[in-house]
């Protein structure tokens, strides 16, 4: 896992075991089923895939972020409108500061919606990316820092 001063708040690697295995619903979007390498995590994963092709058995890097910052920024003084354009700096022009965006090769930007708790030791984080939603469960001691209502990246890369 990061470590504390990053804004990366689970990363692993993951397997694709299916994609579309209950048929697919939209022409671009497919959904993908993987297990991660690591921590034992489940993942499914709605994505674009002409932006971004997968295949069946293909492995991938993920990473969910608080930030696209690289290191933890830290809060900006009350009324400090700049700190906070500074913290969002990603721009699809190209200009303004870079970060983590840089690394990876896919980049959503959702929200965390909801946890549900299947055992004690089991939970399950769902997030929406402008309606491509992810599941993610496995145990609650790689998600902590994962945050019900928080704003949050996924990056992919291959």
């Amino acid at each position: 896992m990061a470590n504390a001063s990053s804004n990366i708040v689970f990363d692993d690697i993951f397997a694709i075991n299916a994609i579309d295995k209950e048929g697919r619903k939209f022409d671009r979007v497919s959904r993908l089923y993987a297990h991660s390498k690591n921590y034992d995590m489940e993942l499914t994963l709605d994505y674009n895939i002409e932006l971004f092709p997968l295949q069946n058995d293909q492995s991938f890097a993920l990473a969910l972020a608080s930030s696209l910052d690289r290191e933890g920024a830290p809060p900006a003084a009350e009324g400090d409108e700049e700190g906070d354009k500074d913290r969002h700096g990603w721009r699809p022009d190209g200009k303004g500061k870079h970060g983590l965006e840089e690394d990876y090769d896919y980049v959503m930007y959702g929200k965390v919606y909801k946890f549900d708790s299947g055992t004690a030791e089991i939970v399950t984080a769902y997030a929406s990316f402008g309606g491509l939603l992810m599941s993610l469960t496995g145990s609650f001691r790689h998600m902590t820092s994962i945050v019900l209502g928080d704003p949050i990246y996924l990056l992919i890369r291959k």
